[in-house]
């Protein structure tokens, strides 16, 4: 056993030396910056984009094939009765996941599709009644079954294994316990820099949708308010989103990141029900349900797409990038979450309930633009070409009847979305560092200011500082795609010793006796 209440310097050092560099680095040079980062996002898509592919389905399937065998009766945490209700639990899940893009990408990415269909779709044209379900298939494939799984299915198992059934520090090298055993856990170069990459990584990952919040709610609050959308109003809206969100870190899982998400999911459900009886009800059901179809039926051919390059690296090797980069992070974070949970439960809610929710999500909000803009082409097409996300989001709330209260709740939405994932990244970042499930509440503020300052630098010296970070997550994902790999092999050899341990064979076989 190892104390679990003691700084990791090293990895404190590295990750956060690297943060600092970084910003640093964009204030003296920021052009140079964001051509070394394209860069080197360009090698990481040429080199790894195939292999992110095969891991990203890989890991789904191994996953799923889990939960539907015996083992997926295995219970996690050495907890008989999870710590809080389903609905809880699946709600932070969520919120924590979803802030990381889906809030910002629901309107933009199956307008893209749309506008310009994807490749693996060449007889459809693009802007007419039939690129509707391509649209939205694509996007559903970007944010579904294989970025969930990928985020908090074999790595939670592995991590939960390691750290509650055997006792390690809840760190991201626990990923690694079942192949080099107590080695990796002491004071391991290689285990210093697992955790290091992956704090790094999630780091981004999160410092990106902060900055990006600060865009869109500024461009929402001008459009509907007329408040100037100048640094000032983006500084003071990522202040307030920080001040939430460390707030509910100090507060823990039990309490403020639990409430928070409860309340956001209720509230993004009103909306969901308010823009299926104002909007194109009808519209978002009916393609929702027939793009499901085209999904499941054009999964693996998708999914292992390999034809336009260029179009895989801006669109699915950067997301798959994004998606890995959370991974080991995720995985600490459903560890904390989920004890007391079966191996099934987990999957089912992260690999399966997660993404047709998420997909309902991208279908009522991207389906009404795409509702919206073939009944007058280029209501939305043209505020998301000038203005980017931010504007696609607006342009498509403010068609509803009562629009601008509509466009409000949706701000409202998205600040605690990010505000969620904040939270919760500052909380898990804090566990990485100290291996403790319970870090100080001091270490968790401190991560959530670093960030939100990290996020307001970069705004100040423009969009561009902030896309360089975002696209440094994919650069990022190619050691810890290096980390997830071995998951694959080391989640079944995992659940066969915790089957063993709760008797799971014996009972299998008992049951045959008895017939």
């Amino acid at each position: 056993m190892y104390s679990k209440d003691k700084f990791d310097w090293p990895v404190i050092l590295i990750s956060g030396g690297f943060l600092v560099l970084f910003v640093l680095a964009s204030l003296i040079n920021a052009d140079y910056v964001g051509q070394l980062v394209s860069t080197l996002f360009s090698y990481s898509a040429d080199y790894f984009g195939l292999f992110w592919q095969v891991l990203m389905l890989a890991t789904f399937l191994v996953a799923i094939g889990i939960a539907v065998s015996k083992y997926g009766r295995i219970t996690l945490g050495k907890r008989e009765k999870p710590e809080m209700s389903t609905f809880k639990w699946i709600a932070i899940i969520m919120c924590t996941l979803l802030a990381g893009g889906g809030v910002f990408w629901a309107a933009a990415e199956p307008m893209y599709h749309f506008i310009t269909t994807p490749p693996m779709y060449p007889e459809i044209e693009s802007g007419t009644q039939a690129a509707v379900i391509p649209a939205l298939s694509q996007s559903f494939m970007h944010w579904g079954f294989l970025a969930w799984a990928i985020l908090g299915t074999l790595g939670a198992i592995v991590v939960m294994y390691a750290h509650y059934h055997k006792g390690m520090p809840l760190k991201p090298r626990a990923l690694l316990y079942p192949m080099f055993g107590e080695k990796i856990m002491k004071n391991s170069a290689l285990g210093t820099m697992v955790d290091a990459f992956s704090v790094i990584a999630v780091a981004a990952g999160t410092i990106g949708p902060i900055g990006f919040l600060g865009l869109q709610a500024a461009y929402g609050f001008e459009a509907l308010f007329n408040i100037p959308n100048v640094f000032t109003t983006q500084l003071l809206i990522i202040v307030g989103l920080i001040t939430i969100a460390s707030i509910s870190a100090v507060t823990g899982v039990h309490r403020g990141i639990q409430i928070l998400s409860r309340y956001n999911i209720i509230f993004t459900f009103i909306l969901i029900v308010a823009v299926l009886i104002l909007g194109p009800g009808a519209f978002i059901i009916d393609n929702f349900v027939g793009t499901y179809g085209v999904y499941l039926r054009d999964f693996m051919s998708t999914s292992l797409y390999r034809g336009d390059s260029g179009w895989l690296s801006f669109w699915t090797v950067f997301f798959w990038g994004w998606f890995i980069g959370y991974g080991p992070m995720m995985a600490i974070f459903i560890s904390r979450i989920s004890r007391g949970r079966t191996i099934r439960e987990l999957v089912i809610a992260v690999a399966v309930i997660a993404p047709v929710v998420t997909n309902f999500w991208f279908t009522v909000v991207g389906g009404s633009g795409i509702f919206y803009e073939l009944q007058n082409a280029g209501s939305v097409s043209e505020a998301l070409n000038t203005g980017g996300m931010p504007a696609a989001m607006i342009a498509i709330v403010t068609q509803l009847p009562l629009g601008t209260l509509m466009a409000f709740a949706f701000l409202l939405v998205t600040i605690i979305f990010v505000a969620t994932t904040s939270d919760s990244m500052s909380f898990t970042i804090s566990m990485a560092v100290t291996g403790s499930d319970n870090p100080s509440s001091s270490l968790r503020v401190f991560w959530a200011i670093i960030m939100g300052a990290a996020a307001i630098v970069l705004l100040y010296l423009g969009e561009g500082s902030v896309d360089a970070l975002q696209s440094f997550i994919v650069v990022s994902a190619v050691p810890v795609s290096l980390i997830l790999l071995p998951l694959i092999w080391l989640a079944p050899k995992v659940v066969k010793l915790l089957a063993s341990e709760q008797n799971i064979n014996s009972e299998k076989a008992k049951d045959k006796k008895a017939v």
